[in-house]
């Protein structure tokens, strides 16, 4: 076998874990609230039987979200990924063509991220508390079925989604969190990302993320992971990645630090509020099953 025919297969690999964690999370969830109201029209892009319509949806005066959804006339349920960074909503292109056949599929850049609106700081903090917020109104006005809704996040749209859940019990039947920035635990923790906390050294830090894109673009699904587990992203997701990195006057490494920069805050937010509601949450270490309200679960 090739070189490239392994990596081809590692990231199928990957693709069928998701797929497979998805359509567990769906058969054991149980339907616990309503609908809102209608999606808005996204612009075709693709030909495929399955197609991925990219376009944009208004969020307020100032958010507007790049998207992309992927239609099914008779879906088990609709699936809504988020990404990580350096991530863009292509990082689940092709795993969401794979699912549309059985749900319904949504995607979107993050603020700050891909092509959605980057407002300076005094409109937009770009914290995980103003991400769950983002994350509740694209729900909310994208029209989606919170009854049939899996939720998987990964990096840094975890915490935005396990925010949510804990203010919103109902706000899906399941959330699935892939690849997870770990809680304040120094042991599990990058130096580079302990530097990226409020305090004298965030400067320092933002400022060397935005020296080191072409590195951070180029490895950041490889560093980490021994020569046979990495695999090529598309170049489709790659160019996309790049030509996002300095969209508008707030680079991606940017948002990123200011997310970061609030992340303990908003973390003692999360785990005392699921401690303190043991009746909707059981919070372990992680790597455990966070289970929230009537049948939602959480899983990590």
């Amino acid at each position: 076998m090739t070189n490239s025919s392994e990596k081809f297969n590692i990231r199928r690999r990957c693709h069928r874990g998701v797929a497979i964690a998805i359509a567990a999370a769906t058969a054991i969830a149980t339907p616990v609230s309503g609908s809102f109201g209608a999606p808005a029209h996204a612009q075709t892009l693709s030909a495929q039987e399955h197609s991925a319509d990219v376009g944009f949806l208004e969020i307020d005066k100032d958010i507007t979200l790049r998207r992309m959804v992927i239609r099914n006339t008779k879906p088990k349920g609709t699936v809504l990924f988020l990404h990580g960074f350096p991530e863009t909503l292509y990082a689940w292109k092709d795993i969401a063509l794979s699912l549309a056949g059985d749900y319904e599929v949504h995607a979107f850049d993050w603020p700050g991220f891909g092509l959605s609106s980057r407002p300076t700081l005094d409109r937009f903090s770009y914290v995980p508390r103003d991400f769950a917020r983002v994350l509740y109104d694209y729900i909310r006005k994208a029209g989606i079925d919170t009854s049939k809704l899996t939720i998987y996040a990964t990096d840094i749209g975890a915490l935005p989604a396990l925010l949510l859940a804990l203010e919103k019990p109902g706000i899906a039947t399941s959330i699935i969190v892939g690849d997870f920035a770990p809680f304040d635990r120094p042991q599990y923790m990058y130096e580079s990302l302990q530097s990226l906390k409020a305090g004298p050294s965030m400067d320092q830090a933002r400022y060397h993320l935005n020296k080191s894109r072409d590195d951070i673009l180029e490895n950041a699904f490889r560093r980490g992971l021994p020569q046979e587990a990495q695999f090529d992203v598309p170049r489709q997701f790659k160019d996309d990645m790049s030509r996002a990195w300095g969209y508008g006057a707030i680079t991606t490494a940017d948002a990123f630090s200011h997310y970061y920069a609030h992340f303990t805050r908003d973390q003692n937010h999360f785990e005392s509020g699921a401690a303190g509601n043991p009746g909707e949450s059981r919070v372990g270490r992680e790597g455990s099953l966070h289970q929230k309200g009537n049948g939602d679960r959480t899983r990590r």
